[in-house]
């Protein structure tokens, strides 16, 4: 893909209300299994992909309260391979530094499975 596609498709994504989006089905988690010597399952962090965040129940809460409806956008297909930090660059400015920092900050005080 073009970076014109990726800005197009960011754009769009960061543009569209929750509302207007179609809903998508959700996609088979994609984590790695946590290691042996770990009892419970880790989430995924702000450097899994955003169908891996969006599969796991937690951490789709967390993209929702930061950026409702970004798992039914018509365009999500498209992105969904991505992390935030990828289509940051091409969010207009509406995936900040400060943003992925709060998501952050939310997905570290999830407890543990």
């Amino acid at each position: 893909m073009t970076k014109t596609l990726f800005a197009a498709t960011a754009a769009a994504l960061l543009l569209a209300g929750a509302a207007s989006a179609q809903t998508a089905p959700t996609p088979a988690p994609t984590t790695s299994p946590a290691p042996e010597h770990e009892n419970h399952a880790a989430h995924p962090t702000i450097d899994s992909t955003i169908e891996a965040l969006v599969a796991d129940p937690a951490t789709k809460a967390v993209l929702d309260k930061h950026l409702p409806g970004l798992d039914r956008h018509p365009a999500y297909g498209q992105f969904k391979a991505m992390t935030l930090r990828q289509i940051a660059p091409y969010s207009q400015g509406n995936i900040t530094d400060a943003k992925i920092t709060a998501i952050d900050t939310d997905l570290k005080a999830l407890p543990a499975e």
